[in-house]
């Protein structure tokens, strides 16, 4: 597997940046948090000496790393945001953070504020692949790892999802499901995508059909409705609600998801059409918002659990590491797991009654 590290003799000469709303994160005791507005110009962003947190004996020295946050308002990022900043301060890491508002000109925004600070890495949440030669040219294309998109040309190791294998989990759970149920008999196979975060999504996408089809067989072009949702629930609610309208009444509709958020904006929408009973949904993220739905819900068949809340077990360490010096793995991937019925409340016991 390859790997990557930065040598000691570059990290001080790695440039300065801010987080565009900058939360710093002090190592001991915990620190002050410093904030600024994501289209604050880089010129007025906080002096990069302030709030510096004391060396940790977790660190070789102390260190300032950046994290762009794809966007907080989205229960699983902010479940990864908040572990990446308890972690850090555990190990006396400065966070400089940024929200980038699912929002490829915020992201960039947080870049370019991020420029002008003292960080010698940058842990990159952002949506937008095809943004993200932009995005580390802001920054100055400092040391990167990616979280859970790709971030190209800056990226030195990837962090999250193993894509495919995640997509394949929760989709053959689905067509196992479906073919139990009727022997497969369905009238659409509906995928609820986000299209801008490419390859990433690809993967995961077309390892849920896989998965699907490795239990059904092959879909049915005819049969076969992509959606680009953009991972949030108020577009699930209106493209599917859409979609919906035009499949046959009566039937089975196979719902596969890329997040829980869309997966919640589909039940919304046929549950307002009166069709909830129709769904047959396989998902990804099992965040908290999922879990009453997965362990109630018949409909809601199973998701992949990818553990947010564990991403800065990960992702702290091997920043350290890097600025340290030492060798990191390029692919830094979660554990996966299928989150069903049956081991919902096992898995997360603070799962809320039926």
């Amino acid at each position: 597997m390859t790997q990557h590290h930065v040598p000691r003799s570059g990290i001080a000469r790695i440039g300065v940046l801010i987080a565009a709303a900058a939360i710093v994160v002090a190592a001991c005791g915990g620190g002050a948090a410093t904030q600024a507005p994501a289209t604050q110009a880089a010129s007025e962003a906080p002096p990069a000496s302030a709030s510096a947190p004391a060396a940790s004996p977790s660190a070789a020295q102390s260190y300032k790393v950046g994290y762009i946050s794809l966007g907080e308002a989205i229960p699983f990022v902010k479940l990864v945001s908040d572990n990446i900043k308890a972690e850090a301060d555990k190990a006396g890491v400065e966070i400089a953070f940024c929200d980038s508002e699912i929002d490829a000109a915020k992201a960039l925004a947080c870049a370019q504020n991020l420029k002008v600070q003292q960080v010698q890495a940058v842990l990159n949440f952002q949506l937008f692949e095809d943004s993200s030669k932009e995005v580390c040219a802001g920054y100055g294309d400092l040391p990167t790892i990616a979280i859970d998109i790709h971030q190209a040309p800056c990226e030195v190791a990837f962090m999250g999802a193993d894509n495919e294998t995640a997509g394949k989990l929760s989709g053959k759970y689905a067509g196992d499901a479906v073919k139990a149920e009727n022997n497969c008999t369905y009238e659409a196979v509906v995928t609820l995508d986000t299209k801008g975060a490419g390859a990433t999504t690809l993967a995961r996408m077309n390892g849920m059909i896989e998965g699907f089809e490795e239990a059904c067989g092959k879909i049915p072009a005819e049969k076969f409705k992509s959606l680009d949702v953009g991972g949030t629930t108020d577009q699930a609610v209106t493209k599917f609600g859409d979609q919906l309208s035009a499949i046959k009444p009566g039937g089975v509709v196979v719902v596969l998801s890329l997040n829980d958020d869309m997966s919640l904006g589909a039940f919304a929408a046929a549950r307002t059409a009166g069709r909830e009973g129709e769904l047959r949904l396989a998902g990804q993220g099992a965040d908290p918002t999922s879990w009453k739905d997965i362990a109630c819900n018949p409909q809601w068949l199973a998701d992949t659990a990818y553990f947010p809340e564990r991403y800065g077990t990960i992702l702290i360490p091997a920043v350290v590491d890097l600025l340290n010096g030492k060798t990191i793995e390029k692919n830094l991937f979660t554990k996966h797991e299928v989150v069903t019925k049956d081991n919902v409340r096992t898995l997360y016991p603070d799962t809320p009654a039926c």
